[in-house]
């Protein structure tokens, strides 16, 4: 197996080809088959991209045209994750990808696929609603109320949607991102008692002017931030965690970015290895960990790392990740749950617990993205084991537990998104084990985030197309049928 990944509209985009005998021998590639089979999890079934880019959006940063387009993949893009894979290809591979690509970009008609009216679980006849859709690549959705909700869009701006209408006008005046590769703004996070204090929390990539590399490129980290809207503008900002300068990356993937809060009123967050995976072992580094702070940015001094070892991050909470882009409290454990990409096959729904090492890269169910051993373990001592994994990877994102009264029977059940594999899956836990998994959502676009609404209501952010649904119940099918 070879991953090839491709640049374009400065994000990651990858292509995982599979070579035959034949093929190697010249024999031309079926370039569509070789897309559906293998490439269709970073891109979409219908090219139309998620955490990798769309390919038929016409917009070709790293050069247009099938020259431009085979250098790009022979030489990769270091900065953006993609390595050089000149030498990895068969004869007639590269070819016959490229010149399904252009065959497609020349045949998209970008229309949405319809949303159907219901759709149906084991226990619940289900309506679907579009809430919004005049939307550029939302991350995220928090609400303030049951009236009122926010919601990022990548690019760096945030929306409100009231009564159901999404206003026209972004927040003024929020944080300047870097929207580059996987950056920009990410998670939203309303405060647990905004009644009282109206404190709004953002994630997202921060950039320092003061440290470049040799190609002029701003090193970058996660960065969290709370502030107030007043009157539609973003005020009152403090900056809560800011990772020490000298730890920040050129490097413009895996920042993780998640924000939750438990019992106590304690802010969680999450930052992946941005592709540094030593580094996620390393508690002296930000990356590849999930953080604890209160919510004013001090550190509880209860945290694992806060008096050893020497020169470890003491807001750092668990280690060893790749790259988080799911957190949730559970409302009746206070467990905190993740969901996080792993590479090649290995996607995780993880348990944390403070101190814990959740072994990335030292042990993985995944493989390198061209194919190759990542690692020889499963299992390491001292390293966790994920809750539950899935090979082949079905790009983990969003992550909420429905707490809410529309689907009762749902009432501690996790809601797990994905970008490849386009689904909403429902996933019944005891403590820190899976029982039984059931996919709600198939097919309606990427899923980025899944958040219970204060009404019960479930929503859904998702990518290609860009826009949020929301998901109630008709009837209980197993009462309707007693």
């Amino acid at each position: 197996m070879t991953k090839i990944l491709y640049g374009m509209t400065s994000l990651v985009l990858c292509f995982v080809m599979t070579t035959s005998a034949a093929e190697t021998e010249g024999v031309a590639a079926d370039g569509a088959k070789l897309y559906q089979t293998n490439c269709a999890q970073c891109h979409g079934a219908e090219l139309q991209g998620g955490n990798a880019q769309s390919l038929v959006d016409g917009v070709w940063q790293f050069g247009a045209g099938k020259w431009g387009m085979a250098s790009t993949i022979q030489q990769g893009i270091t900065h953006l994750g993609m390595p050089a894979f000149g030498l990895s290809l068969a004869n007639g591979e590269l070819d016959a990808i490229i010149d399904f690509l252009l065959e497609q970009e020349k045949a998209y008609d970008p229309q949405p696929r319809p949303l159907p009216q219901t759709i149906q679980s084991q226990e619940y006849d289900i309506a679907v609603e579009l809430v919004a859709s005049e939307l550029e690549i939302p991350w995220a959705i928090d609400f303030l109320d049951e009236h009122t909700a926010l919601i990022t869009e990548r690019p760096g701006r945030l929306r409100v949607l009231r009564d159901g209408v999404l206003m026209a006008t972004p927040v003024a005046d929020t944080p300047e991102v870097v929207h580059e590769g996987q950056g920009g703004l990410m998670d939203v996070a309303v405060d647990p008692e905004f009644g009282d204090n109206g404190w709004i929390y953002l994630a997202y990539s921060h950039a320092l002017e003061s440290k470049r590399d040799g190609d002029d490129r701003l090193a970058t980290m996660t960065r969290i931030v709370r502030g107030h809207i007043d009157g539609n503008i973003w005020t009152d900002e403090q900056v809560l965690f800011e990772a020490p300068h000298e730890t920040y990356i050129t490097t413009r993937h895996h920042y993780g970015s998640r924000i939750v809060f438990d019992a106590a009123g304690d802010l969680y967050f999450s930052i992946g290895d941005r592709g540094r995976r030593p580094m996620a072992q390393d508690v002296s580094k930000p990356n590849g960990k999930v953080h604890r702070i209160h919510r004013d940015g001090t550190i509880p001094q209860d945290n694992p790392f806060v008096s050893h070892p020497p020169n470890a991050l003491p807001s750092i909470f668990s280690y060893g990740h790749r790259n988080p882009q799911g957190l949730a409290i559970h409302p009746e454990t206070d467990i905190l749950w993740d969901t996080e990409h792993g590479p090649m096959g290995g996607d995780e729904v993880n348990a944390i617990r403070a101190g814990r090492n959740y072994g990335w890269p030292e042990i993985s169910y995944g493989r390198n993205y061209n194919g190759s051993i990542l690692t020889r373990f499963e299992a390491k001592p001292g390293m966790e084991q994920p809750t539950y994994f899935y090979r082949p990877s079905p790009g983990l994102c969003g992550l909420d537990i429905y707490h809410g009264d529309e689907f009762p029977k749902w009432r501690g059940h996790l809601f797990v998104g994905a970008l490849k594999y386009e689904s909403v899956e429902l996933l019944t836990v005891a403590e820190d084990r899976v029982l039984h998994a059931e996919t709600i959502v198939k097919n309606l676009g990427r899923v980025r985030d899944v958040a219970v609404g204060p009404e019960g209501a479930v929503y859904v952010v998702l990518n290609g197309p860009d826009r949020i649904i929301r998901l109630t119940a008709i009837v209980d099918r197993i009462e309707a049928t007693q």
